[in-house]
């Protein structure tokens, strides 16, 4: 099983790994994360932590976060533990659901979203 884990990555969410991560577990997370957008531009990346496309995607976001001087709020949402929270991001920025997903808010609102490939540190 280590072989397999090597090549395709651990079950675990490696943005969980990251200091500059703000987990997304509960609606007042979710309604930390909309407030503080009024404030700081925020992002919230929506992650399938099963899935080989968005740890592919998620681990090249990270790079270009750790390399960018931005002042940015960066959120992380797992999917498979927080479904009912993804829907609800869906609902209530009125932003389709995908995944992986980069999604970003200013005052409160999604400004900007963006899937897969075109997930990068410069939609922001």
């Amino acid at each position: 099983m280590r072989f397999f884990n090597i090549i395709f990555g651990e079950a675990k969410a490696s943005g969980t790994e990251n200091s500059f991560w703000k987990n997304i577990e509960s609606e007042k997370d979710l309604a930390n994360a909309i407030q503080g957008s009024f404030g700081t531009k925020t992002v919230i990346f929506k992650h399938s932590t099963r899935c080989f496309i968005s740890k592919t995607v998620l681990r090249n976001f990270e790079k270009e976060v750790r390399n960018s001087d931005k002042n940015i709020s960066y959120y992380f949402l797992d999917l498979l533990a927080h479904r009912d929270l993804s829907d609800k991001i869906a609902r209530d920025l009125d932003v389709e659901h995908q995944s992986p997903q980069l999604i970003v808010i200013e005052n409160g609102k999604a400004v900007n979203n963006a899937s897969h490939q075109h997930i990068s540190i410069g939609l922001i």
